[in-house]
C-alpha cells in the first residue's frame, strides 16, 4: 500500500518490514522492544509534513474533538 505521499513510501515500507518482523520474531514471543520507533518517528515526520503540504492539517485537528482524539500536528 502506497502512503499518503509518494516520498514518504520507502519510509512507510521500511516501517510495514520492521514491524511486521517485530510483531513476529519478538512481540509474539513475549519481548516487548523498540526496535522500529527511530524508523516511526522518521515517518511519521515525512507524513506530519505531507499533510501540512496537502492541507490537511488543521482539517484533521479539527475534526478530533468529535472523535476524542488529544493528538496535535506538534508531537
Amino acid at each position: 500500500m502506497e502512503s499518503i505521499d509518494k516520498k514518504c513510501t520507502p519510509l512507510k515500507r521500511e516501517y510495514d518490514e520492521c514491524f511486521n518482523k517485530w510483531y513476529s520474531e519478538k512481540f509474539l514471543d513475549g519481548k516487548d522492544t523498540s526496535d522500529c520507533a527511530e524508523v516511526f518517528k522518521t515517518y511519521q515526520k515525512c507524513l506530519r509534513q505531507a499533510l501540512k503540504d496537502q492541507g490537511l492539517t488543521k482539517m484533521i485537528e479539527d475534526a478530533r474533538p468529535a472523535i476524542g482524539s488529544v493528538f496535535t500536528a506538534d508531537e
